[in-house]
């Protein structure tokens, strides 16, 4: 029997391989990348049914992601202004990809400008990368691990699984250097990077990456939610708001016309809800709870998905005795003692406040607060803001704490914003951070049960509609524009 073979003894049964093909239309190429992917995942799923119904395995089932390569032979004179969608010297360039489904019009757009940029065909073909089977199987699928019982030897033996080697963000971190071909990246994430994210995304918001919008805000208290949700209905039945839905948690979707779905009996671990645009650029938002675990989490895997902005929208402790409960605070600075990311980005790498993020909630909050000019620092102070791990840090001996703040200059502290602004930085992706004071613990102003309730309810709903104004402002920038060359470091993958 089977069973009692070695792995590498079992023959190694792959689909029909197929040539590389030349392309110098982007949406053929995408077109092209599409059906190797299906023809790989129908391989894997129809020969995983045929197992797991009792058929006797034939062998090891395999079948690899496609891939988009270019390769040039000189140095182009490209628009010094681009930030993106061109490779810095000549040589061969390749990223292995996945679901061209839900990355359709990222990819083509991405390959579109390489077309343009360098005026040579890009190579669509199969890769050397295995797909595993966890992440062939249709959304919403479940591979159980009793099912090892089933086959009387375990899965890894007859399909590839998941493969840390291939799991990681050495290219965002700058130290994945030259693949052992010779060639170089092309993208920003291997595909099995970008699978396993999209089945955490569907794991911890309850609804699929596909809902994801372009503009992300994320928030710590579920207050926020209540009112982007009520805010987001309401859009939905206004026909010139250019919003088409809202999906909820279970992914719940509601158009104008109606409802379909239902809801989840408990709320995820970090819910998220999306008020939708045909062409993604309508608006996400998720309530990431507390702590620079969770805003790691979770920016670590939309990331993968390339929004185009987030902000982080949340409460904070403000330092100074000038500010009042309720007063709002642009960061422009970050002090780091949040300790998750310090591994990936050292604490001595500066994360500057990007102007045109910080122009746009400027605006925003002077257009809803009707302050301006100098009025308006009467209800907000932009400085800097410390992110640390301790939740209770006023329990502790504050005279340390208390002097590094006092050196950082920070008028505000938390336990996210830092974390998702260096992450932004970290993976390319354009990051703000607006709070909202809601206590001063060393001036003595700690939140009670009456003041919280009365401050939610006042402060809320404005704090909310000065992030969507906002992002409503970035959605009308030019991408160039917006994902400008700040965030790009000396070596960086032509794909966005």
């Amino acid at each position: 029997m089977t069973k009692n073979l070695n792995p590498e003894d079992l023959p190694l049964i792959t689909p029909k391989a197929l040539q590389t093909q030349t392309y110098t239309d982007a949406a053929q190429a995408v077109s092209a990348l599409q059906a190797l992917y299906d023809q790989a995942t129908q391989f894997l799923r129809g020969h995983f049914d045929d197992v797991m119904s009792g058929a006797a395995p034939a062998g090891r089932y395999r079948a690899f992601y496609p891939q988009v390569s270019i390769t040039t032979s000189t140095h182009t004179k490209v628009d010094t202004r681009l930030s993106f969608g061109h490779v810095s010297e000549p040589g061969t360039f390749t990223i292995n990809i996945t679901r061209p489904d839900l990355f359709e019009g990222y990819l083509t757009e991405q390959i579109a400008l390489l077309l343009e940029n360098h005026n040579v065909p890009v190579e669509v073909g199969i890769s050397d990368i295995p797909i595993p089977v966890h992440f062939a199987m249709k959304e919403g699928a479940h591979i159980e691990g009793s099912i090892e019982d089933r086959l009387d030897r375990p899965l890894r033996d007859l399909f590839d699984v998941p493969d840390l080697d291939c799991t990681d963000d050495k290219i965002v971190n700058g130290t994945a250097g030259v693949n052992a071909d010779g060639s170089r990246p092309l993208g920003p994430f291997t595909a099995q990077r970008v699978d396993y994210s999209l089945a955490r995304l569907s794991h911890y918001t309850a609804t699929s990456p596909a809902h994801f919008q372009n503009h992300v805000m994320f928030t710590n208290y579920q207050f926020y939610m209540d009112e982007f949700r009520d805010f987001a209905h309401k859009q939905i039945n206004d026909p010139d708001s250019g919003y088409i839905s809202v999906v909820e948690p279970g992914n719940l979707i509601t158009t104008a016309d109606g409802t379909t779905g239902a809801a989840v009996g408990r709320l995820p671990q970090m819910p998220a809800y999306h008020l939708t645009r045909k062409d993604g650029s309508g608006l996400t938002m998720v309530n990431i709870g507390v702590g620079p675990s969770n805003a790691k989490t979770i920016t670590d895997h939309v990331a993968v998905l390339r929004p185009h902005v987030w902000l982080m929208l949340g409460h904070c402790a403000g330092l100074r005795n000038s500010q009042n409960l309720g007063d709002y605070v642009l960061a422009h600075a970050y002090m780091r003692e949040d300790k998750v990311l310090d591994d990936d980005l050292p604490t001595w790498v500066p994360i500057p406040a990007l102007a045109e993020v910080q122009v746009a909630l400027e605006t925003a909050v002077a257009e809803v607060t009707n302050f301006s000019g100098y009025e308006l620092k009467k209800i907000m102070r932009t400085g800097t803001v410390a992110t640390i791990d301790n939740r209770n840090w006023e329990l502790r001996d504050q005279s340390g704490p208390v002097h590094r703040l006092s050196l950082s200059r920070a008028i505000a502290l938390d336990m996210e914003s830092a974390t998702i602004a260096a992450n932004g930085f970290r993976f390319r992706v354009p990051y703000g951070t607006l709070l909202c004071v809601s206590d001063k613990p060393l001036h003595g102003e700690l939140k009670l049960p009456g003041m919280a309730t009365e401050f939610y309810k006042t402060q809320v709903l404005q704090h909310l509609q000065i992030g969507i104004k906002a992002m409503e402002s970035l959605r009308s920038m030019p991408l160039e524009r917006l994902h400008s060359r700040k965030l790009r470091s000396f070596e960086e993958t032509a794909f966005l």
